[in-house]
């Protein structure tokens, strides 16, 4: 197989998510091996330069792997081309949905953190009753 898209045209969304997603980390990865070989001298080379070079070779190899599995290995493309088709199967919740299921959560999360907070409050007073914990502490 070669450089080729396979199935192009299916799979539009997650295979262009992908690369974008894929893209990133690569160039977090390079700018990262950037700052660490600040220091470092190869062959009698600058360090900019071995900077500049351990760059061009992270992102050109992640890269081209990155698009050999994204665009042209078939069984990972078939997963992407079959993950969309799954997507558009699901039912979203409308934004009125999203909102009250919101409400709903928050709520809850207060009122579990008033329930903890006194029963914290009633540790500490049996606590300190017994002489375990310090007034005030």
């Amino acid at each position: 197989m070669g450089i080729a898209i396979y199935k192009r045209g299916q799979g539009y969304w997650t295979r262009t998510v992908s690369g974008v997603a894929a893209a990133i980390v690569i160039l977090m990865g390079a700018m990262w091996l950037w700052d660490h070989l600040g220091n470092v001298r190869l062959f009698g080379f600058e360090p900019m330069y071995v900077q500049g070079a351990v760059a061009i070779l992270i992102v050109g190899f992640f890269g081209a792997m990155a698009y050999y599995l994204i665009a042209t290995k078939p069984k990972v493309v078939d997963f992407m081309i079959a993950t969309e088709g799954e997507m558009k199967k699901v039912n979203w919740s409308s934004r009125s949905e999203l909102f009250a299921m919101t409400r709903a959560v928050l709520s809850l999360v207060v009122f579990v953190a008033v329930v903890i907070w006194l029963l914290d409050l009633g540790f500490a007073y049996i606590f300190q009753a017994a002489n375990v914990l310090e007034a005030g502490g």
